[in-house]
């Protein structure tokens, strides 16, 4: 009998031995659990703010973008306006030419005695008009190089 309360006390404190490595085995791996929850909680903030700088930095980028764009559209109306304007003085100025050719010619004709004092009247009507075209188109060309008023408008040639 004494050999039966012996074993049966080896087995209790066995087993009370057990419990409490069980328990011990439990409350480590609540620990754990914890631990694992507070990690997953701090990974998904992270991933959250990450995600938030990421979009803000792509509204960035669009921002710069459709800026860059605008100007690209600016700069190509403005060279589209500057050739025009350039095609425009080249008009002018092979008219301005002809016209004071077609003057002098008729004035060296007059000089010789016959009367073309009407042609040679038309002829610097037309020469100073189209003088008046040449110069308001270099008078153009100091606005664009920033005189502008900042209207936004632009006068277009006669």
């Amino acid at each position: 009998m004494d050999r039966f309360a012996a074993e049966k006390e080896v087995a209790r404190a066995q087993l009370s031995s057990t419990e409490n490595q069980l328990q011990s085995m439990k409350e480590k791996s609540s620990a754990q659990v914890r631990r694992i929850e507070e990690l997953e909680a701090r990974l998904a903030y992270e991933l959250a703010t990450a995600k938030s700088d990421a979009q803000k930095a792509k509204a960035d980028a669009d921002a710069f973008v459709a800026v860059y764009r605008a100007d690209a559209e600016v700069a190509q109306v403005q060279a589209r306006e500057a050739a025009e304007t350039t095609d425009t003085r080249a008009y002018w100025a092979a008219e301005l030419t002809k016209c004071r050719s077609r003057r002098e010619t008729l004035e060296e004709i007059h000089a010789r005695g016959f009367d073309l004092t009407g042609e040679i009247k038309r002829a610097k009507e037309l020469e100073a008009d189209a003088e008046a075209l040449a110069s308001d188109d270099d008078d153009d060309d100091d606005d664009d190089d920033g005189s502008k008023s900042g209207s936004g408008r632009e006068e277009e040639p006669e």
